[in-house]
């Protein structure tokens, strides 16, 4: 992964998506078109607080977010999700 530059803005996280399985439990491959988009990933870069929201998230956690949530970004050939903290709902 390249070394990202730059500021992300007062609760937004900037997530690295898991990649999507290629193939099933019973060995079917998955073609990339039918894959699912990943709802999990590891946090990148994080914002600061806002005024009335404390940034519960840090760089390394790895998070669940819902389905739609974000604005994808293509970042130096690498895919990242720019989510507001508020889309997530889990952290590990």
């Amino acid at each position: 992964m390249a070394q990202l530059k730059g500021k992300i803005l007062a609760g937004k996280v900037l997530v690295k998506p898991n990649e999507a399985e290629a193939k099933t439990a019973s060995g079917i491959i998955i073609p990339d078109s039918a894959k699912e988009k990943p709802r999990q990933g590891k946090v990148v870069l994080v914002g600061a607080s806002k005024k009335d929201e404390e940034m519960e998230v840090k760089k390394g956690d790895e998070v669940l977010y819902g389905k739609y949530s974000g604005q994808e970004l293509t970042i130096d050939g690498e895919d990242y999700l720019l989510i507001s903290q508020s889309d997530i709902l889990f952290i590990s």
